[in-house]
């Protein structure tokens, strides 16, 4: 029996390492997309999503995609025929961006964004104080493997920016309840991790391997 192939994207800043802790059934052989940088500050996303599907070498694959990557791998799909695709932590149109996303886009304010934070994130872990902002710390340097200061800017416009009204049909969404940047209550037709936050995809992979593994079978 031919295997289904399965391709990552991560969220915005963070390596595939994201994704180690899903266990899936063996009949599913899993790749994972890495960021590339952008070409230029004004690439679009639609540009950007073309360029990343010449990294899936099999026809008919399933994409999933955390958060940014969630958005980006509905636009991929626009290119490609997938056999199924599953976003987590995402949103799958601008109408179910929070009030503050929409705010920050209409006002720019966005741009005021202090990247440095993520690109320089060693040097203001340190200002993590207490055991568990630290432990916090620990684990965002760990994942957080994507710091280029072009790619950072590049991803919050393109996020904020993104211009889908109608969501893609037949996408799976997994969505924890307390997931505080897309907030629960701006989102429809999902499946609820619950106690689940925009992290999950780490800290309950074990549920989200069995949603998976039950939809893809």
């Amino acid at each position: 029996m031919s295997k289904t192939h399965i391709y990552f994207m991560p969220g915005l800043g963070v390596g595939p390492e994201i994704f180690k802790k899903l266990t899936l059934s063996p009949e599913f052989e899993m790749h994972y997309l890495e960021w590339k940088k952008p070409l230029f500050q004004e690439e679009t996303l639609v540009n950007y999503a073309m360029r990343m599907v010449a990294d899936v070498t099999h026809e008919n694959p399933v994409l999933i995609g955390v958060s940014f990557g969630g958005i980006l791998v509905q636009e991929m799909s626009t290119f490609i025929d997938t056999k199924k695709l599953i976003i987590i932590s995402s949103v799958k149109s601008k109408n179910e961006f929070p009030k503050r996303f929409k705010l920050a886009n209409a006002s720019n304010i966005y741009k005021l964004f202090p990247t440095t934070i993520i690109t320089n994130f060693d040097d203001y872990s340190k200002f993590f104080i207490g055991k568990y902002l630290r432990k916090k710390a620990e684990n965002y340097k760990r994942y957080l493997t994507v710091r280029d200061k072009t790619y950072i800017e590049w991803s919050i416009h393109n996020v904020l920016n993104w211009k889908q009204e109608i969501p893609t049909k037949n996408i799976l969404h997994i969505h924890g309840t307390k997931d505080n940047v897309f907030p629960i209550k701006y989102i429809h037709n999902c499946e609820e991790i619950i106690d689940g936050d925009h992290a999950m995809i780490i800290l309950k992979a074990k549920q989200i391997s069995e949603i998976i593994n039950n939809y893809l079978n």
